[in-house]
């Protein structure tokens, strides 16, 4: 990382020009994923299963299970929920979920470059303090 140049942020913080450069590039891909107008929270699944029926193909060696079935997932409040898809909205929703994934790595990114610029601010370095006046008194 190079050391704090003359370059401002609009709050006045002095910032790196390598932090600044990579703030601006993760803000163009926040933008184009804005652009895109959605993002889904959790994961698609595919799923293949047997069904209650005792003579079914499903229940043969080897089997051969019902499907492919797509579900999505996701936690809300520590509880899971659930909801089977079709084929074509899997497809249209799993990039609703890649920009749910990229845009946490993006913050996670910028989260980084913050932690970098706060502790590159040459104010964090302490300066020594003159040594106190010798009074004469004693110190319990």
């Amino acid at each position: 990382m190079t050391g704090i140049t003359d370059l401002c942020h609009p709050d006045g913080v002095r910032v790196a020009a390598s932090h600044q450069a990579q703030a601006q590039a993760i803000a163009a891909e926040l933008a184009a994923i804005a652009g895109s107008g959605m993002v889904l929270p959790g994961s698609i699944t595919q799923r293949r299963t047997r069904c209650g029926h005792r003579n079914c193909g499903c229940r043969a060696d080897p089997p051969r299970l019902h499907g492919p079935y797509w579900q999505w997932t996701r936690k809300v409040a520590a509880k899971t929920i659930c909801r089977w898809l079709s084929a074509d909205q899997s497809h249209d929703y799993q990039t609703w979920i890649d920009n749910d994934r990229r845009l946490r790595e993006l913050l996670t990114r910028l989260e980084t470059l913050g932690a970098a610029a706060l502790e590159a601010d040459p104010r964090w370095q302490h300066k020594t303090r003159p040594a106190p006046a010798d009074t004469g008194q004693t110190t319990p």
